[in-house]
């Protein structure tokens, strides 16, 4: 989700292909055997098979929303955002959302163990309204759709804690015409090579 969130704020034009994760095609495992989505084909054979690199690519060739930190106390700001939400939030996201995978009676645990990560988000909003300072920028996107992830586990928890500034920014994200853009269905590609969930253009 969001390295389509930043294809599109960055206007860049791509050829969307769905994939079938159950049923991987033997084109994306050849440019990318690590096997995720997304992956970006670029014009000249380069792969980027990260969400973040597929961020900063797409915003470092066309930022019109300033989506990218410009000061060095924003940029490391976001940076470290980023990396707590990419690491630790995340370990505890999985073992929240998929405990059976990990061998888990239930997530309540590492659910408890979010906490800290979601409420330094909460001080950080209550101080400009968004992740990136007073405007939604690169640490919003990258960070939002985890969240979305987190609340939708439970949505009867989430709601009943005391971070007002976090459910009304993660509700506005949610009712962005950007966030209905990207969540649009795409049906399956049939086939074809190479078979890759976005390709330059």
């Amino acid at each position: 989700m969001r390295a389509r969130l930043a294809l599109l704020s960055a206007g860049q034009a791509v050829e969307h292909r769905e994939i079938e994760l159950k049923n991987k095609p033997d084109a994306m495992l050849k440019s990318s055997p690590k096997g995720t989505v997304p992956v970006l084909v670029l014009a000249d054979g380069m792969v980027l098979d990260q969400s973040l690199d597929i961020m900063r690519w797409a915003l470092m060739r066309n930022d019109p929303q300033n989506w990218l930190p410009t000061d060095e106390a924003s940029q490391q700001h976001t940076s470290t955002l980023i990396t707590q939400n990419d690491g630790e939030f995340k370990f505890h996201l999985d073992r929240f959302k998929y405990p059976y995978r990990y061998g888990l009676p239930d997530g309540v645990a590492h659910r408890e163990l979010a906490r800290g990560f979601l409420a330094q988000l909460q001080t950080r909003l209550a101080q400009g309204g968004f992740l990136s300072g007073t405007r939604f920028g690169l640490a919003d996107a990258a960070i939002a759709p985890f969240v979305r992830q987190f609340a939708h586990t439970d949505t009867v928890w989430f709601s009943a804690q005391a971070w007002l500034g976090l459910a009304q920014w993660l509700a506005d994200f949610e009712a962005s015409a950007a966030f209905a853009q990207v969540m649009e269905k795409h049906p399956v590609w049939p086939g074809g090579a190479p078979n890759l969930a976005t390709r330059e253009r």
